[in-house]
């Protein structure tokens, strides 16, 4: 693995925090101005406005693990540490989506469905994929040496990735409960503004978490370097 200056710092900057700020905002008000004026759907009533937190919510996740997989490439490619703190960084923030995702799913299937969980194909392979990264970041927190975590990580990141198109597929290959797919081509334009400002503003969200996992992991490399060359008597 290339170790270089460039991981002993780790930059501070303030742009990212106004933009975290800009981010939340745009959430809030995203959500706010969803809620408030689409009308109730005519089948699930106001149950429907959870569209505006699930669907945005899975969609980010995805896109996070493909930053994961793109990342994991590279890593394997050219062997450098940025792109392993890059991918196990987005890997962090598509769980944590991921993990939302299937609560906001379990949610909307109770009165839909009548049961918190069914093992539907678009659930289960959902639940799978969580799985496989709740697997990626113990495997990062079990192996000490950088290198090997690096290469075993960017082994299950990108293996784990290709998954992704299995759950957007799941719902067209088998026979399930789910909906097909939704998107603003498949619903009443009155809900197509709401949905397409969440999901922006669930990306912007999803550029900031990704950027300071970055920054942090980048830290605590940082840290480990020190600490290693403190215990071989160095400077």
């Amino acid at each position: 693995m290339n170790e270089t200056a460039d991981t002993m710092n780790v930059p501070r900057s303030r742009a990212w925090t106004l933009f975290g700020v800009f981010a939340f905002v745009a959430l809030i008000a995203a959500q706010v101005h969803a809620v408030l004026t689409s009308p109730a759907d005519r089948d699930m009533g106001h149950l429907q406005k959870i569209l505006y937190v699930h669907v945005p919510a899975a969609w980010i996740m995805s896109l996070a693990f493909l930053v994961v997989f793109v990342f994991s490439i590279r890593y394997m490619w050219r062997g450098q540490e940025k792109d392993d703190l890059l991918a196990a960084a987005a890997a962090e923030v598509g769980a944590t989506f991921n993990g939302l995702t299937l609560v906001l799913g379990m949610i909307w299937g109770k009165p839909a469905w009548g049961a918190w969980w069914v093992w539907d194909p678009r659930v289960t392979t959902t639940l799978v994929l969580f799985m496989i990264f709740v697997g990626y970041l113990a495997l990062r927190s079990f192996v000490d040496d950088p290198e090997r975590r690096a290469q075993w990580s960017a082994a299950v990141g990108a293996f784990g990735a290709i998954n992704v198109p299995i759950v957007y597929m799941s719902v067209r290959w088998w026979r399930t409960l789910h909906q097909i797919q939704s998107s603003p081509s498949t619903m009443d334009s009155a809900y197509v503004l709401g949905l397409r400002t969440n999901a922006i503003a669930f990306m912007l969200i999803m550029i900031y978490f990704i950027r300071r996992r970055y920054e942090l992991a980048r830290l605590r490399r940082a840290t480990e370097l020190i600490a290693d060359a403190a215990a071989l008597g160095g400077t």
